[in-house]
């Protein structure tokens, strides 16, 4: 069975789709089949792995799910896009829990062929969210290291052990992943403190740098890897890519 990790978090701007994007690449680069949803009506991942916007949502069609993903250029990676369409955005995020139950069931029936299933998720807590939470084995949750962390943090546990209780138990914890992280800031290490002690086991080891290289990547239609090779924002990419795969 696939590894449905839905990535997460109701605040925007933490690194939640240059995360799914890089986790992504990285998964395929190392052999994994991987699908990366775009449920995100910005579109940031669908841009970020170069292609365009769907014109109408693949989860509002009557059609297999299968016909509507794209290849990328990267082996072993396959893209389901989002849609921008105002009608789809407003049907995917005001629906009911249907959308739990539709989103699931296209998961399980047409995702066997995949090894790994990355959902971005828009910045919010609503019902596009929890359906992605419910259709997911596991959530991954990126946080910046920011004064107000620890409140965003508690606000999206609470949504995620609803999901956890309503459901049938495949959610799990993937962790928690540290982003825009700055060592010479005192701040970054009191966040980083305060974090790794409340949740313990959960944070991750690897932590993501405030690197100008991962902010420059999705504008080429790359991922950091590809955009530059060298830089600590691949790195540590890289290093999560790891992290994820010895967690399997």
């Amino acid at each position: 069975m696939a590894r449905i990790i839905c990535i997460a978090n109701q605040k925007g701007g933490v690194g939640k789709t240059t995360t799914a994007v890089n986790l992504s690449v990285g998964l395929a680069r190392a052999g994994e089949r991987t699908l990366l949803i775009d449920l995100d009506p910005q579109c940031n991942a669908t841009s970020g792995v170069g292609l365009k916007p769907a014109a109408s949502h693949p989860l509002l069609l009557d059609t297999p799910l299968k016909q509507s993903l794209q290849a990328t250029a990267w082996e072993n990676l396959e893209l389901l896009p989002g849609s921008r369409r105002f009608v789809d955005v407003d049907r995917l995020e005001n629906g009911d829990e249907s959308n739990s139950a539709i989103l699931r069931q296209h998961l399980d029936a047409g995702m066997a062929s995949f090894d790994y299933v990355l959902i971005d998720c828009p910045p919010s807590l609503g019902q596009l969210t929890q359906a992605a939470l419910s259709a997911s084995t596991e959530v991954l949750m990126p946080i910046q290291c920011e004064f107000y962390a620890m409140e965003g943090l508690t606000q999206m546990i609470h949504v995620i052990r609803d999901v956890m209780q309503r459901g049938e138990g495949r959610l799990t914890f993937g962790g928690i992943l540290l982003t825009m992280y700055d060592p010479a800031l005192e701040l970054t290490h009191e966040v980083d403190a305060e974090v790794r002690e409340f949740f313990g086991d959960i944070v991750f080891d690897t932590v993501i740098p405030r690197d100008v290289a991962v902010s420059e990547a999705p504008s080429h239609g790359q991922s950091v890897m590809d955009y530059a090779p060298r830089s600590r924002g691949c790195r540590a990419y890289l290093e999560l890519c790891m992290e994820v795969l010895e967690r399997d």
